[in-house]
C-alpha cells in the first residue's frame, strides 16, 4: 500500500528509513523502469527490454530480474546479488511529486519531495545500523537525504529522456514485442511475454544519416548496449535453475 505525503521536518523528523534490502522491503520485484543514462551499469548487470503502460499505452525501457510477478533472482535474502541497483529501486520510499507555486510563471508545477509512509522501509525504531535518519538533530536534511533528493532529482530527468528515446525509436519502427520460451533443468516449460525489444534487423538496415542522429541525440550507445544485454538473459536463467535447488 503506499501513502504519499509531501516531505516536511516538522511531520517527519522522527522517521527513519530501513535500507537493507528484501522481499519484506518490495524488492521482490519482477523488473524496473531503468533510464538510457545508466544503461551502461544496468547492461553489466541485466537484460534491458521495454514495457508498455497498460493505461497510457507509452513505451518505458527496464531492467529485468525475473521471470513471474514478485520474483527477483538477484535477491538473496537481504543482499542484492548485482553491482549495481537501478535508481528506481533506490528511490523507494521517496516520490517526485509536482505542487502548484506562485513563484512559478504560466501556471506550472514545480517537483517536490513525497515520501510513502506507507512504505514498509519507513520506521522510527529501526537501529542505525539497518537505517537512515531523514533529518538531522537540527533539524536539516541528513546526508542520506540529501543523496535521495539528488536521485529524484535524476530520475525527474530521466524521465524526460525517456520520451525522447521511446519517441526516436518508434519514429524508426524499432521496437517489436517478442515472447521467450524457457525450459528449465526440471523440465518445466515457462514463457516470457508482454516485453518488447530492439528490432536487430531493423537497426542494422538504417541509413548513415539516421544513426547520426541518434548519435546526436546521445541515443545511439544506448540502442546498442540495450541490444548488448539481451545475453544477460543465459545468466538470469542460470540464476533461475539455481533457486531450484
Amino acid at each position: 500500500m503506499s501513502k504519499y505525503s509531501l516531505l516536511s521536518q516538522s511531520e517527519h523528523a522522527k522517521l527513519r528509513v530501513i535500507t537493507e534490502r528484501g522481499a519484506a522491503y518490495g524488492d521482490n520485484q519482477m523488473h524496473a523502469m531503468t533510464f538510457p543514462f545508466e544503461f551502461r551499469d544496468i547492461e553489466s548487470n541485466y537484460p534491458i527490454f521495454f514495457g508498455k503502460e497498460g493505461e497510457s499505452g507509452q513505451f518505458y525501457p527496464l531492467a529485468l530480474f525475473g521471470f513471474q510477478r514478485e520474483e527477483n533472482l538477484y535477491l538473496n535474502g537481504n543482499h542484492w546479488d548485482a553491482t549495481y541497483i537501478p535508481l528506481m529501486v533506490k528511490r523507494n520510499p521517496f516520490l517526485i511529486g509536482f505542487q502548484q507555486s506562485p513563484d512559478v510563471e504560466n501556471g506550472e508545477k514545480r517537483p517536490v519531495v513525497s515520501i510513502n509512509t506507507e512504505s514498509p522501509r519507513i520506521s522510527e525504531t529501526e537501529t542505525e545500523a539497518k537505517s537512515e535518519a531523514l533529518f538531522n538533530d537540527d533539524g536539516e536534511p541528513s546526508e542520506y537525504l540529501q543523496k535521495s533528493m539528488q536521485n529524484l532529482q535524476t530520475i525527474h530527468r530521466g524521465h524526460e529522456q525517456n520520451k525522447l528515446f521511446i519517441a526516436a525509436l518508434l519514429e524508426n519502427d524499432l521496437l517489436e514485442g517478442f515472447n521467450l520460451d524457457i525450459t528449465l533443468k526440471d523440465s518445466s516449460n515457462n514463457r516470457l511475454e508482454g516485453f518488447y525489444t530492439i528490432n536487430e534487423e531493423k537497426l542494422a538496415a538504417l541509413q548513415p544519416e539516421v544513426l547520426g542522429k541518434f548519435h546526436e541525440q546521445g541515443f545511439l550507445q544506448a540502442i546498442y548496449m540495450a541490444v548488448a544485454s539481451v545475453s544477460r538473459v543465459s545468466a538470469l536463467i542460470a540464476k533461475k535453475n539455481a533457486s531450484l535447488d
